[in-house]
This record gives structure tokens, sequence and C-alpha cells, in this order.
């Protein structure tokens, strides 16, 4: 919890300055703390008609979040591996880029910050749109693949269905096509020389990096939990699914 000079009041900036976080869980609220940093979380709070004490109760929520270790998430079958890359994706999409491009667009520095602030602010939609892209290409052709073998390996099928099926895009084909997004923050990372911010950069850089940084750290999990968990899984109940098929088409 942020231990803030005047911790009867805390004013907006101290509490980010302690927990960069705080930002995330204010913007969920609807407020702005670059907008807001040097008012008091009362007065913020009363001004936007919500509880201190559930914005506060709301960091506690998020501090404790815990995500699932790759050998848990092995351990369930690949429809509860896909429901929570699904779940995944809406957190990515819904929430932690509209709040990333919101900062992007909505923070004002000056000096040599500003002109490395407006290439991002020309880049990040750019990459916000290829991602988002990505993201539903991938619900659209894995997803649902896997969906639909599922619906095969039950046996309620026509045999020229699902030998048309099962000749289209392998899981094989699909997994060499998502290498290829396995880096899309590249030119982020590059832009802001690795997330590297002189001591006495302004506050917000500092927390637009740290989100920056979480977020890529965060694409990079779901993009190993997808290579090393999701698609060894598919690859086998494709095989599977192949098997029945077969045996199916020689019993008739």
């Amino acid at each position: 919890m942020p231990n803030a000079k005047d911790s009867s009041n805390p004013s907006i900036a101290d509490l980010v300055k302690d927990n960069y976080v705080f930002a995330a869980v204010l913007h969920y609220f609807g407020i702005s703390f670059f907008q807001y940093k040097e008012k008091s979380l009362e007065d913020v709070c009363r001004k936007f008609r919500v509880k201190a004490a559930q914005v506060m109760a709301e960091l506690e929520k998020w501090a404790g979040q815990k995500e699932p270790s790759s050998e848990e998430l092995y351990l369930h079958p690949i429809e509860v591996l896909v429901e929570y890359l699904r779940k995944k994706h809406y957190d990515f999409v819904c929430q932690q880029l509209p709040f990333l491009s919101y900062m992007i667009a909505g923070i004002r520095v000056e000096g040599k910050y500003k002109e490395l602030l407006a290439d991002m602010g020309l880049m990040f939609p750019l990459f916000v749109d290829d991602f988002v892209h990505h993201i539903h290409e991938e619900e659209d052709t894995l997803f649902k693949r896997i969906a639909l073998l599922h619906h095969l390996e039950e046996g309620d099928y026509n045999l020229v269905d699902a030998l048309r099926f099962l000749e289209a895009k392998s899981i094989t084909h699909l997994a060499h096509a998502h290498e290829v997004h396995d880096d899309e923050m590249e030119g982020i990372r590059k832009l802001t020389n690795d997330y590297q911010l002189e001591a006495n950069a302004p506050m917000e850089l500092k927390v637009l990096y740290y989100h920056l940084q979480n977020f890529e750290a965060e694409l990079a999990i779901h993009a190993k939990i997808e290579n090393d968990l999701l698609f060894p899984k598919a690859l086998e109940l494709e095989k599977e699914v192949r098997r029945k098929v077969q045996i199916k088409i020689q019993s008739n």
C-alpha cells in the first residue's frame, strides 16, 4: 500500500509515485492521474463521485491478482486454456491498450522527451491496429479450429465435411504463422531505448514506460503459453481427430 506524505489525504502524485499501478486503477474509475496529479485523492474522488476507500480497495485487489502458472495451465484441458487466453485477449484489447493509448495521447511534456512522445503517438496506434487484427485473426482461425476439432472428436460428423476441414489450414500451419507475431513491440522498445529514462525524467513518462514494459512482459508470457502449451495440445487433438476419421473411413 502506498505510503503518502500526508497519509490522511494523499495527493494523486504521491500515490502514483509510490505505486505506478495506481495510475491504471484511477483510469479504471475514469480518472486521469496526469490531469489531477496535484489534487488530493479525496478531492478527485469527490469530483468523480467515487469513494476513496473504494479506489484503494481496488488497488489492493489488483495487487493481489495472481496469474496461474504454466504448470497449472498444463493440467487443464485445452478448452480451459483457450478460455483463459480469450480472457487475456479481452484484458489486452479492452483494458490495457486503451489505458496505454490514453496516456500516450494525453501526457504533455516539454524538452527532449516531447519529440519522443510525439513519435510514440504516431507509432503506437499502428501497433494497436496490428495487434488487434492479430488477436481477432487468432480467435477466428486457431480458436475456431480447436472448437471444431472438439466437435469432430465427439464423432458426430459427415466424413466428406470432416476430410475437407482436416485438409484446410492445419494447426502446424497456424503455429508457423503465429511465430511472426512473437515480438510485436520491437519498434516501441527501440524507440524507448529499452524503456530507459533518466532519473529526473517526468513522472508521467516513468509511469508510461512502466506500464509499457509490463504489457510487453505479459505479451511474452502469453506467447510462451500459446507456443509451449496451446499449440502442442492442439496438435495432439488434431492428431487424435485424424486417427478417428481414418478409422471411420476404414470401417465404411
